[in-house]
């Protein structure tokens, strides 16, 4: 006796087909639309980054200068080159411009502004009159980055 074998259907149908292709099709359509969002956004990081830099740099500016008040000449526009202690950046403020310390606008720079002030403030064991926070607001547009540090004044 002789048994046949039956033969096994091979391949696949178009129904099976067409299922993997839209599924496939709505899997990549996800894919793309998560793409497409971060795409979007990736210039926020950006100018995050540019914000806390200027932000950093402000504070390491500040945080050199000496905490006793010294008498100086008065600042013009934008320029911090006559600043020589902590109280000369209490309300220091610009518009829609970053200046170096000299006063001279950096253009790609243009956007951005940055707001200073600064508190006393008592801290641990130091009392108000010898303690401040120092705190940078810099915007651009509706965004807004703050940095802060606190200096304590004790005569060496």
């Amino acid at each position: 006796m002789t048994r046949r074998l039956k033969r096994l259907p091979r391949g696949m149908s178009l129904i099976e087909l067409v299922v993997a292709i839209v599924i496939l099709g709505v899997g990549l359509a996800g894919m793309m639309l998560a793409f497409s969002t971060v795409a979007g956004g990736s210039a926020d990081p950006v100018i995050q980054r540019q914000m806390q830099a200027i932000a950093d740099e402000m504070l390491a500016e500040i945080s050199l200068k000496p905490f006793a008040p010294a008498a100086n000449a008065a600042a013009t526009g934008c320029a911090r080159v006559n600043f020589n202690d902590l109280s000369d950046y209490d309300g220091y403020a610009t518009s829609n411009q970053i200046c170096t310390i000299d006063g001279v606008p950096i253009p790609s720079l243009a956007n951005y502004s940055v707001s200073v002030s600064i508190t006393n403030v008592a801290w641990q064991t130091a009392p108000s009159s010898e303690s401040v926070l120092i705190k940078v607001t810099v915007t651009y547009g509706n965004n807004s980055y703050v940095a802060f540090v606190r200096r304590v004044g004790y005569a060496v």
